[in-house]
């Protein structure tokens, strides 16, 4: 089968992924694309995880570069503080490290990503028009069933555009399936941001592991 022989133990806890080195066929393909379109060298556990099902690591390749990892109606930043949230509210070790990880190599503060880690939406560190955004994101995470169209006017109303709210929303839903994939598989944290961190106090950006 194309690109899912997996020949030696798997990064993920739980079941089997595709490992780089067992790579063939289109998910080879896939994998090397991601290594030149991100720079990066290695392939992330996430991306395994979906290699178990070509097609889907084929479209979600797509997502990566046109919707999850660039400038859109929202800033990456405010996509990445979105993902962290979402994350960390799904109790996902593996993207809530690595996603603070980015929020901060794109300009977070330590005490946005604090915040976010404590849930504490109101903190000053992010300004009002940020803070409408987390907590809607955070209705989308624990509530969307009772999302009405009310939401979305204290939205625009704090400054945002429908598209910009429906990115987010789109953003936060994916991510929440994201999260789930991770832990049902095993991913463990990465622990970026302790590569991020140095002795001063101050930040370092790394290239992320597998």
């Amino acid at each position: 089968m194309d690109g899912r022989a997996v020949a030696r133990p798997s990064s993920a806890a739980n079941l089997p992924v595709v490992e780089a080195a067992d790579a063939s066929g289109e998910v080879a393909e896939l994998y090397e694309r991601y290594r030149s379109h991100f720079g990066r060298p290695n392939v992330p556990g996430i991306l395994k995880c979906f290699a178990t099902h070509t097609v889907l690591l084929r479209n979600m390749m797509g997502l990566a570069e046109g919707l999850l990892f660039v400038d859109g109606f929202l800033t990456r930043r405010h996509k990445e503080m979105i993902a962290t949230l979402v994350s960390g509210e799904n109790a996902c070790p593996y993207c809530a490290d690595s996603h603070g990880y980015f929020l901060r190599t794109l300009g977070g503060s330590a005490e946005q990503l604090a915040a976010i880690e404590a849930c504490d939406l109101t903190s000053a560190a992010f300004t009002p028009q940020e803070q409408a955004l987390l907590a809607f994101v955070d209705k989308v995470t624990r509530a969307s069933h009772s999302i009405q169209r009310g939401d979305i006017e204290k939205l625009i109303e704090a400054g945002w555009s429908e598209h910009q709210i429906a990115e987010a929303i789109h953003i936060a839903a994916l991510f929440a399936a994201f999260n789930r994939i991770a832990n049902a598989f095993g991913l463990p944290s990465q622990r970026l941001l302790d590569l991020y961190e140095t002795p001063d106090g101050g930040a370092r950006a790394k290239d992320p592991l597998d």
